[in-house]
């Protein structure tokens, strides 16, 4: 494949004739041949977003040749939309605070527009990555406006899979709001409660997720886009600066707007350090249903065996008829690694000096990809498992009754002390509490079925109190 070559203040270097990347991208793929991981795709045409209305801003505020700008926005248009994706090359793990994919992006724009303008790539005198494409622009300032962007675009995708989940959720709260089943503290009998509420608990966990997701979207509108290099606007003309982000507004749909103290916004990265707190805290609430699904379809014979999972796959090479819940178990590695993420995103921000964070590239990469991973456990989770659980009415009942725990419902009648007696002679005879207490002449059968109604033992008050007197 032939060669152009292309020089920088280093030397030059031979780039790939066809390539609408530069030297300074290949200098980047050099130095950073770490993880094979490529920067998110959301954070690429992001940036391409900014670009077209800082080329948009700049003419507008005749710093810019129409000619060359409308070439440049051409381009910015193209990437945004995927069409120039493979020339974004730069490994996500890179130093200089995401200096190698601004470049990246300056010289893809760059070459493109040339090339629209019916030049050759790399005849930068048409359209230059630097004087041109970066104009009255910084990486401090475009990079993180762009994270901006594409973070609130995805967790308002998020949020939409949360909202679905959710909705899941309560179908099955209505659909199993009759069955009856042991209630578990700490792993041992608790008092009875149903399989409908325990949905709704888990319905309830996701709506606060999709409200702290809503809240993070919030926080992350204020942008430092004009401020350049460390937020005082060096090299930016006023006009450009104020006309940037109504352009940017205009472009993305989104309320974006300029920070009140854009050094405070170039220098500190805490907001995205609260946006992954919040995602965080969905990564447990789906953990935490994860691991209940778990436990209550164990088994199926030698476990709880109280929901009948959807059957996804084989669950063993050497155990025929075995079924895993695998979908549970994705979503909780899922959960754990946004964890992780969470903790690697909070040591990044504060890692920052003086007037930059280094490593907002770190932090892009866990933040967008986090976000993503959260999205996809989100939607399989709900349709791979939630919609398709099925109750089993008959071991929720079994194991209610071989539990004992209804006993609780007595005292009020007889008190503390003679429940407890009731307790022991049921266990001492292996019969039920329902049995015992009728055989001990304290409650009759109709009493009973009262009392250990689904509708009394769920509910506030005391069971049966206004049907049943024992005074």
């Amino acid at each position: 494949m032939p060669n152009r070559e292309e020089k920088d203040f280093l030397g030059n270097l031979e780039i790939p004739e066809n390539a609408y990347y530069g030297i300074h991208t290949a200098r980047a793929v050099q130095n950073f041949p770490v993880s094979g991981f490529k920067v998110h795709k959301e954070l690429i045409r992001a940036l391409a977003e900014v670009k077209q209305a800082c080329a948009q801003a700049n003419m507008k505020s005749d710093l810019l040749d129409s000619k060359i700008g409308r070439a440049i926005v051409e381009a910015a248009k193209e990437a945004a939309q995927g069409k120039l994706s493979e020339h974004f090359i730069t490994d996500a793990f890179q130093g200089g605070a995401g200096t190698s994919t601004n470049m990246n992006m300056n010289e893809v724009l760059a070459n493109r527009a040339i090339e629209i303008l019916g030049g050759q790539k790399g005849d930068y005198h048409m359209v230059h990555p630097l004087e041109h494409v970066n104009q009255s622009q910084s990486t401090n300032d475009i990079y993180p406006t762009a994270l901006k962007i594409a973070s609130i675009r995805m967790v308002a995708a998020l949020s939409v899979a949360m909202a679905r989940l959710q909705g899941a959720l309560q179908e099955k709260e209505a659909a199993f709001s009759g069955i009856l089943k042991l209630g578990r503290t700490e792993l041992q009998d608790a008092v009875p409660i149903t399989l409908g509420q325990e949905f709704g608990a888990y319905a309830e966990a996701i709506a606060r997720d999709r409200w702290r997701l809503y809240k993070a979207e919030e926080r992350l509108r204020q942008v430092n886009l004009g401020g350049t290099a460390v937020g005082t606007g060096l090299n930016a003309q006023r006009e450009y600066i104020y006309s940037v982000i109504e352009e940017l507004r205009n472009i993305t749909g989104l309320g974006i707007a300029r920070a009140e103290n854009t050094v405070d916004a170039t220098q500190n990265a805490d907001v995205f350090v609260e946006a992954s707190g919040l995602i965080k805290a969905a990564a447990v609430n789906l953990a935490k249903i994860a691991a209940d699904l778990r436990l209550l379809s164990s088994g199926p014979l030698g476990g709880l065996g109280e929901i009948i999972l959807p059957k996804m796959q084989a669950g063993c090479s050497i155990m025929p008829g075995k079924i895993n819940p695998v979908i549970p178990e994705m979503v909780s590695q899922v959960a754990f690694q946004v964890m992780g993420f969470d903790q690697i995103i909070a040591m990044s921000a504060s890692a920052g000096q003086l007037e930059l964070n280094a490593f907002l590239p770190l932090i892009a990469h866990n933040l967008l990809n986090g976000i993503e991973m959260m999205m996809n456990a989100a939607i399989l989770l709900r349709s791979h498992c939630i919609e398709g659980i099925e109750a089993n009415q008959g071991r929720c009942r079994i194991w209610l009754e071989e539990s004992l725990c209804k006993v609780t419902a007595l005292t009020p009648y007889i008190g503390y002390d003679k429940a407890s007696e009731l307790y022991k002679k049921a266990e001492k005879h292996g019969k039920t509490i329902s049995e015992t207490a009728v055989e001990n002449g304290f409650f009759t059968n109709d009493e009973l079925e009262i009392i250990f109604s689904a509708s009394e033992l769920t509910r506030p008050g005391i069971a049966g109190s206004k049907k049943i007197n024992k005074s």
